[in-house]
């Protein structure tokens, strides 16, 4: 069994943390900000995979440079995942052809999930991210009866839309008692290309108000840059591509700052 009924999930062998990456609502970057931490957490010598249980709109195989590729098993059954950058890669996208659509629910996603986790020959890992899809339905309870987390690290932008459905999560991880280990603001305002000033998009400082109500921690902001897009859609992202952009910085200093967090999580 993957979890035991008395004590609750498991952790998964030689996995260290397991960190999901969640949101309230989609279009906040979420995927990406998954993706960047990973490679991010990578570079300072961590050994690191990322799981891609985002079932409906699964971005990681192009982020990561893998699109169009398979999962394979090997000869004892368990699944081989891909690597791409130094980081072990499994996504349900690589289980349908580009563009098709996963009409799947109840069992079938509860199965999947126990296969990613447990039938995964993930090897020994510092960092396990974890690409959760928006919202707050089956995919989180299922991956919560399937494996013990870490933590979760919320992200948002920062209008006050994306911040009432990121209180959902709050309400939800709370509920599961997996620990909030912060909150990322996305797209925080863009660097001017002219004169190099940051211009609000949206009203600032959402991400921060926010982890301040809940008494978590404020991780940091990623400044909104087209090149980040870009970068993701040709399967080199940002910290790769440009290790020397703000938004790439932003993503390093934030993973230097989970190396700390993660071992002493808030409660």
């Amino acid at each position: 069994m993957d979890a035991d009924a008395r004590h609750g999930p498991l952790p998964i062998p030689e996995i260290g943390h397991l960190i999901a990456v969640g949101s309230g609502k989609g279009g906040v970057g979420k995927s990406t900000v998954a993706v960047n931490l990973a490679l991010a957490l990578a570079a300072t010598g961590a050994s690191c995979g990322l799981l891609d249980v985002d079932m409906y709109g699964p971005s990681v195989p192009v982020m990561m440079g893998l699109r169009g590729e398979r999962l394979r098993a090997e000869r004892g059954g368990r699944i081989q995942p891909l690597e791409s950058h130094g980081v072990k890669v499994v996504s349900v996208g690589f289980m349908v052809p580009d563009g098709g659509a996963l009409i799947w629910r109840g069992a079938i996603l509860d199965q999947v999930i126990r296969d990613f986790v447990h039938g995964v020959n993930w090897g020994a890992l510092d960092y396990l991210i974890v690409d959760m899809p928006p919202g707050t339905g089956d995919i989180p309870l299922s991956l919560h009866r399937a494996a013990a987390f870490t933590g979760v690290v919320l992200v948002t932008t920062p209008q006050g839309v994306a911040i009432a459905d990121v209180e959902r999560c709050f309400d939800l991880y709370g509920e599961l008692a997996v620990p909030v280990l912060g909150v990322i603001e996305n797209m925080s305002g863009l660097i001017c290309p002219h004169c190099h000033q940051q211009v609000a998009l949206f009203i600032p400082g959402g991400g921060r108000d926010l982890s301040e109500r809940y008494d978590k921690p404020f991780l940091g902001t990623i400044p909104f840059d087209p090149d980040v897009g870009m970068s993701g859609d040709i399967g080199l992202p940002v910290v790769l591509a440009q290790p020397d952009s703000p938004a790439a910085s932003a993503f390093c200093e934030i993973a230097r700052s989970l190396l700390v967090r993660d071992t002493h999580p808030a409660a």
